[in-house]
């Protein structure tokens, strides 16, 4: 397998990550975006939208969306919950991560530390809503370990990407305490570097 990917994207890495857990063997293949590698007429060609991370899988068909991919790769796996309304509960949380929490999030984070803008000159409503997508997860939090059941799921893994390195977008994430105890659990269950 062939994934393609910008480390410093969090939607790659969990691609990454879920392989490395899983101990699946790849070739990663940095993709910079910055220098516009996702844009090409080869990588376009491969993945239209022109967005990493995309895979290309044992068997040469193309994969692209990370919670797809990650989806896609661990199938059948303890990542997967077995229960059926935990699976569900997963997949709320990972339909959520991409439509409420990634654009604003992630977005602030790509602006501030790749772009150079200052916080204060982000458009406000991005800080607001992901402000708001912090507390909807450390709300989500409240008495639980894991987002999706007592193991660590997708959602997990598909959460804690951008929210870890939140603070380089400018949120304090000492607002969020469990939010901090979550990230350490996960980073602990999946072996990744803090």
């Amino acid at each position: 397998m062939k994934i393609y990917g910008d480390s410093i994207s969090g939607n790659c890495l969990k691609v990454k990550w879920v392989a490395d857990s899983l101990g699946l063997s790849y070739d990663w293949i940095e993709t910079d975006v910055l220098r516009g590698q996702s844009r090409t007429p080869e990588y376009m060609a491969m993945n239209p939208a022109g967005q990493v991370p995309a895979v290309i899988l044992d068997d040469g068909r193309p994969l692209a969306q990370s919670n797809a991919i990650i989806l896609h790769l661990a199938e059948g796996s303890a990542l997967i919950p077995a229960d059926a309304y935990e699976r569900a509960r997963m997949l709320e949380w990972m339909f959520w991560e991409q439509y409420s929490r990634e654009p604003y999030v992630a977005v602030a984070r790509f602006q501030v530390a790749y772009l150079g803008k200052a916080v204060a000159d982000l458009e406000p409503r991005i800080m607001e809503r992901g402000k708001s997508a912090l507390q909807r997860l450390e709300d989500g939090l409240d008495g639980r370990a894991f987002l999706a059941g007592p193991a660590v799921s997708l959602a997990d893994v598909a959460l804690v990407a951008y929210t870890r390195v939140a603070h380089e977008g400018g949120f304090d994430l000492a607002d969020y305490p469990k939010v901090v105890a979550w990230v350490a659990r996960v980073e602990k269950a999946l072996n990744i570097p803090a």
